[in-house]
C-alpha cells in the first residue's frame, strides 16, 4: 500500500532433451522451447518490469555459423517486446526462404533463437542504471566454444568491493563496478583456466588441436569452476549460466535466500524462480516440481545428464519471507495458504482493538496483493462469530425465534473500499501539485461507511509510508468513519535489505523514522551519535566481526511504542477519524511461514556476515547525510 517495492529478479531456464524435430512432430512446432520460455517469463513478470532478456544456444553447428542468440529490452512491456522481436525475426526468415517451412534442420541452421538450451531473465533495476546494457543475460564472448559464458541471475552481493578487488588482483581490468560483472568475470576466469589446462593435457596425450575441442566439452567440470568462483561470495543468489558448447547450471546460495525450482522428464529440464510458473507452463502437479537445495548447483551437461552437487556448505535455511508476504505470485499453493494464515493470525489483535464490535466494523484491503491475507482475516472473523453465536444460543435456554434470527444474522461487513486508477500518472514533479495527484490515485466507494463505523484495511506491508500518509489515509478519512485501522500482514520493516529488494537505506523506512522520533521524545537522541561512533570503529573490521548496533536502539522501545509513533507520523493530515496502525508480530510471521524464516528486514538478523556491514554502512550514511547505497 505505502510504496511499491522494486525487488529481486526472476530467471527461466529450459534444456530440451530431444532433437528439435521431435517437438515439431509431437507439438507441431520447432519453436516449442521458445514458446515455453515465453510462458515461464510472462508468468514471472511480477518479478521484473524494468527489463527482460533471452538467450539461446544451438548444438553441433558448423564453424562460421551462429550458435548463440541474445535479445534484451527495457521497453514498457519488455517481455512482450523481447518475444515480439524473436517472432518477427523468425517470420521474416521464413518468409524470405519458403524452403525452411517444414525442414527442421534448415530452420535450425538459418533461424536465430532456435536452440536446445535457453536462459531468460526478468529484471527490476535495483542496482545500476536501467539501461539495456544492465539487462541480463550477460554474454562473455570467446572464439573457443567452451569459453563463451552467458549469465543471468536473481541476486545481490554485499561484498562487491572485495569481489572487484579480487579480479584486479588476478590481473583483470573489469569494465564495470557491478556485482553481475564481477560474478561473471570470476566464473569466466576459472572457466578459462580449466579449458586451458584440459587443452594442454589433451595435447600431451597426443590429440591434435581440432580433436581437442569436443573432448574439452566432455572433460569440463563445471562444479569445480563454481566452487572456486563462489567461495568468497556473500549475498542471496540464484545464478544461471550456459557455456557455448552446451553445459548449463543453476547455483543457489547456501542459506536458500533466493528461490529456485526445477522439473525434469524425458523431454525437458526446466528451472524457474517460481513454482507456479513451471506448473502453469507445463501443466504439472505440485509434487512433480522440486526445489534446488541451498548451496547446491543443478548441473546439465551437453549430453543432457542432470546432476545436483553441493558447491557451498549449506547453512541454516533463511529463505526470504517477503517472497511469501508480497513478491511471489499468490497462486503457489503454499504461499496462498501462508498469506491466508498471516491474515488469520493478526485477527485477534484487531478484534481487541475494535472491542469485538463486528456490527460497526467494515473490512477491506489495499492493494490487490493483500487480498489473500484479507480472506484469512475474514475467515478468522467468521470463526469468531460462529463461537459467539453458538454460546449466545446455548447459554440462553429461553431464547425466542426473533432473538435467534438476530443472533444468526450478525456477520462481517465486507466492502470494496478502494480501487486503483491505473490510468492516472503522477507526472508533475512539483511537490504540491504532485501530492494532489497522488491523493487521487485510488478511487473510493462512497455510501457504505457510517459515522459509527470502524474501517479496517489490511495491507501486505508498510515500508516507507509515503503513499499511506499522502493519499490513502486522507482518502479513507473522507468516507467519514469513526476510526481507521490499517493492518500490516508483515511486521515493522526496520532494516535495509541487501539481497535483492530495493531497500538500500535506513532513513526512508517509516519504522526508523519512528525510532528517531521516540529517541527525541525520550531525550535519548544522543545515542545516535554514540551508535555512529561504534559503527565507524567497525569499518576496517572483517564482516564476521561486525555487530549490528542499530538493534540496540530499537531494543529501547516496545513494538507497540514504535507502532504508535508510526501511527502518529503518518496520520498528521487526517482531520476526522481516529487512526491506528497494527503490525504483524515476528512470532506470528514464523508460524505462518515456517519454512521461510529469513526475517532480517524485520529483526536485523542477517543470514550472511555481509548483512551486518550493510546495516552498519546504512547507519553511517544516514548520520553523515550521504544518499548513496549501503552496498
Amino acid at each position: 500500500m505505502s510504496d511499491a517495492l522494486k525487488h529481486e529478479c526472476g530467471i527461466a531456464h529450459i534444456r530440451l532433451l530431444k532433437p528439435l524435430d521431435y517437438y515439431k512432430k509431437k507439438y507441431g512446432s520447432t519453436f516449442y522451447g521458445i514458446n515455453k520460455m515465453y510462458l515461464l517469463m510472462e508468468k514471472q513478470h511480477n518479478r521484473g518490469q524494468d527489463g527482460a532478456g533471452f538467450a539461446s544456444i544451438k548444438f553441433d553447428v558448423e564453424p562460421g555459423e551462429r550458435y548463440i542468440s541474445r535479445v534484451r529490452s527495457i521497453e514498457q512491456q519488455p517481455i512482450q517486446d523481447v518475444f515480439s522481436k524473436i517472432n518477427n525475426r523468425i517470420n521474416d526468415t521464413l518468409e524470405s526462404n519458403p524452403l525452411l517451412k517444414d525442414d527442421v534442420s534448415l530452420q535450425k541452421k538459418h533461424i536465430p533463437y532456435i536452440g536446445e538450451v535457453m536462459l531468460g531473465h526478468v529484471r527490476y533495476g535495483t542496482f545500476g542504471k536501467n539501461s539495456v546494457e544492465s539487462v541480463h543475460p550477460f554474454l562473455r564472448q570467446n572464439n573457443w566454444k567452451h569459453r563463451n559464458l552467458i549469465l543471468a541471475g536473481n541476486f545481490n552481493m554485499t561484498n562487491v568491493k572485495d569481489l572487484f578487488n579480487n579480479l584486479v588482483e588476478l590481473g583483470q581490468h573489469p569494465k564495470e563496478y557491478t556485482d553481475t560483472i564481477t560474478i561473471m568475470e570470476k566464473i569466466g576466469h576459472f572457466l578459462d583456466a580449466q579449458v586451458r589446462k584440459i587443452y594442454k593435457d589433451l595435447k600431451k596425450e597426443g590429440f591434435t588441436k581440432s580433436e581437442c575441442s569436443p573432448l574439452i566439452s566432455k572433460r569440463l567440470k563445471v562444479s569445480k569452476i563454481l566452487k572456486k568462483s563462489s567461495k568468497d561470495w556473500d549475498g542471496g543468489y540464484v545464478i544461471g549460466g550456459m557455456m557455448g558448447h552446451g553445459d548449463s547450471f543453476i547455483l543457489r546460495d547456501p542459506a536458500g535466500i533466493r528461490p529456485a525450482f526445477y522439473y525434469k522428464d524425458d523431454e525437458v529440464i526446466v528451472v524457474a524462480s517460481e513454482r507456479p510458473a513451471i506448473q502453469t507452463a507445463f501443466n504439472l502437479k505440485l509434487n512433480q516440481i522440486k526445489e534446488v537445495p541451498p548451496g547446491n548447483a543443478l548441473l546439465i551437461n551437453k549430453s543432457g545428464e542432470l546432476a545436483i552437487k553441493e558447491i557451498l556448505t549449506p547453512v541454516e535455511k533463511k529463505a526470504c519471507s517477503f517472497e511469501r508476504i508480497y513478491f511471489s505470485r499468490g497462486s503457489d499453493a503454499d504461499i496462498y495458504k501462508e498469506r491466508k494464515e498471516l491474515g488469520k493470525l493478526i485477527m485477534p489483535t484487531i478484534l481487541k482493538e475494535i472491542n469485538y464490535d463486528i456490527s460497526n466494523s467494515v473490512f477491506s484491503y489495499i492493494p490487490n496483493t493483500a487480498e489473500t491475507s484479507f480472506y484469512g482475516m475474514i475467515e478468522s472473523v467468521d470463526n469468531y462469530l460462529i463461537k459467539k453465536k453458538t454460546n449466545e444460543i446455548l447459554n440462553n435456554t429461553d431464547i425466542s425465534k426473533e432473538k435467534i434470527i438476530k443472533v444468526l444474522s450478525e456477520k462481517a461487513r465486507i466492502e470494496k473500499i478502494a480501487i486503483k486508477d491505473v490510468k492516472l500518472r503522477t507526472f508533475i514533479t512539483e511537490d504540491s501539485s504532485r501530492d494532489d495527484l497522488v491523493e487521487h490515485v485510488y478511487d473510493i466507494t462512497y455510501g457504505v461507511i457510517k459515522k459509527t463505523d470502524t474501517l479496517i484495511i489490511i495491507d501486505d506491508s508498510i515500508v516507507r509510508g509515503t503513499t499511506l500518509k499522502k493519499s490513502i489515509l486522507k482518502m479513507l478519512d473522507r468516507l467519514g468513519p469513526k476510526k481507521i485501522i490499517v493492518v500490516s500482514s508483515a511486521p515493522q520493516i526496520r532494516y535495509p535489505d541487501c539481497y535483492g529488494i530495493d531497500m538500500a537505506n535506513l532513513e526512508s523506512l517509516i519504522a526508523f523514522k519512528a525510532l528517531l522520533s521516540l529517541l527525541k521524545e525520550t531525550n535519548q537522541y544522543s545515542l545516535i551519535e554514540s551508535t555512529y561512533k561504534k559503527c565507524k570503529k567497525q569499518e576496517l573490521l572483517a564482516d564476521s566481526e561486525i555487530t549490528n548496533y542499530v538493534k540496540d536502539l530499537y531494543a529501547l522501545f516496545s513494538a507497540e511504542e514504535i507502532s504508535n509513533m508510526i501511527t502518529s507520523l503518518l496520520s498528521t493530515d487526517v482531520t476526522s477519524a481516529e487512526v491506528k496502525i497494527i503490525f504483524q508480530s515476528i512470532e506470528n510471521l514464523h508460524k505462518a511461514c515456517p519454512n521461510n524464516l529469513g526475517d532480517w528486514y524485520f529483526t536485523g538478523n542477517y543470514p550472511t556476515n555481509g548483512g551486518n556491514r550493510v546495516v552498519n554502512n546504512a547507519f553511517i550514511n544516514f548520520y553523515e547525510g550521504n544518499k548513496k547505497r549501503a552496498y
